[in-house]
């Protein structure tokens, strides 16, 4: 397989205007809104863009509405992990010569939504799960961290996914754009009411409103953009099931493929990464993820982040934006953890900006665990 480390690079990123609870807007207004906040970060124009991805809409109507008729488009949708293993189809396609500007836009109106969600009835999950009670998000993936649980400890599990939601509120608390702004105590995270066991309410993601967007070029282009690029130095995706049961280990998530991958595509360890952005649709996806990425061993992910290490000042920076938990979380969440990485890389994050970040790791996830994408994104 031919290397494409560092022949593209990312060159805008964005949210929509407005973020978190917006009942006045359309979805297609954040994709819109985001797609000119981040051509615009990136001094290019709807007209520059070739190659357009984005999930959750067909194509061809975010296109008409955007103003965009691209030569080379993409509807990969895997969830939440989406928007990450776009970046790197949107390589590929750069080096294939398939487009020169890639547009990836996201927009859900996950807390005002004008119409109801509905799975189709002739899923699996709707046959076999459903009337079970297996309904929803929370209700699986608690699934998966009371098998952690078992296998790993009870009180140590709790006392973890306990480190995430307080670190991650933490950053939050430094991003103007977050909505949950408000400081939190272990005490509120262990009084907090239950949604389903394991899971307190501080376990599981905001719904909100939000759009965001990601321009990716071609490195040569890139060098004659105003902003410095922020390479793509490393890509993988992989998913190995849709349905909670089936998934193989629910304590090891598809990042166990992807986060190796990744790096190796890269040429860069553990060790190496200085900011880790990893899906937080609730903590225990973060717990299973750093451990499948291979930071850590399996069930050693509670003494890892132990003392908050991943908040503000400690050595493992870890979601500074926020994150699902307390920055935005529209239902698919993986772009902002791009938006929020190369903003790092530059240097534009303000209060919580990091000291000189050359490298981040970002992941993806999707489903019920079920995707994931990792990308490594580097800057000279």
């Amino acid at each position: 397989m031919a290397n494409l480390s560092k022949t593209a690079a990312i060159v805008g990123v964005a949210e929509s205007d407005e973020i978190g609870i917006v009942p006045g807007k359309s979805a297609l207004m954040m994709h819109m809104e985001a797609a000119r906040n981040a051509l615009a970060d990136a001094a290019l124009t709807k007209d520059d863009v070739d190659g357009f991805f984005t999930a959750g809409y067909w194509n061809y109507d975010v296109a008409e509405f955007l103003g965009i008729k691209p030569t080379y488009t993409d509807s990969t949708s895997v969830g939440g992990s989406s928007f990450v293993i776009h970046v790197a189809h949107a390589i590929a396609a750069i080096n294939a010569g398939y487009c020169e500007v890639a547009l990836i836009t996201h927009g859900q109106m996950g807390r005002s939504a004008r119409a109801p969600y509905g799975r189709d009835p002739n899923l699996p999950s709707a046959q076999y799960d459903s009337p079970y009670g297996i309904i929803g998000p929370p209700v699986n993936y608690a699934m998966a961290a009371s098998r952690y649980m078992h296998q790993y400890g009870e009180e140590r599990t709790r006392q973890a996914l306990a480190e995430i939601a307080v670190s991650t509120r933490k950053w939050a608390q430094m991003n103007p754009k977050a909505m949950m702004r408000d400081p939190m105590t272990f005490d509120d995270y262990h009084n907090s009411r239950w949604i389903a066991r394991p899971f307190h309410l501080l376990d599981c993601c905001l719904v909100t409103d939000a759009g965001a967007a990601v321009v990716v070029t071609s490195a040569e282009r890139a060098k004659t953009l105003p902003k410095a690029p922020v390479y793509v130095l490393g890509a993988a995706e992989h998913h190995d099931h849709s349905l909670i049961h089936q998934m193989p280990d629910l304590t090891v998530t598809p990042a166990a493929i992807t986060g190796p991958a990744a790096l190796a595509m890269a040429g860069v360890t553990h060790k190496d990464i200085d900011l880790t952005m990893i899906y937080d649709s609730f903590t225990y996806t973060v717990l299973a993820t750093l451990e499948s990425l291979g930071f850590c061993g399996p069930g050693e992910g509670p003494d890892f982040l132990a003392n908050q290490r991943s908040a503000p000042g400690g050595d493992w920076p870890l979601n500074t934006s926020g994150g699902g938990l307390s920055y935005t979380h529209p239902g698919m969440y993986g772009i902002f953890l791009i938006v929020e990485a190369v903003r790092q890389l530059r240097g534009e994050t303000g209060e919580r900006q990091l000291k000189d970040p050359k490298l981040s790791l970002v992941n993806g996830t999707g489903g019920l665990l079920s995707s994931t994408g990792t990308i490594i994104l580097g800057v000279d």
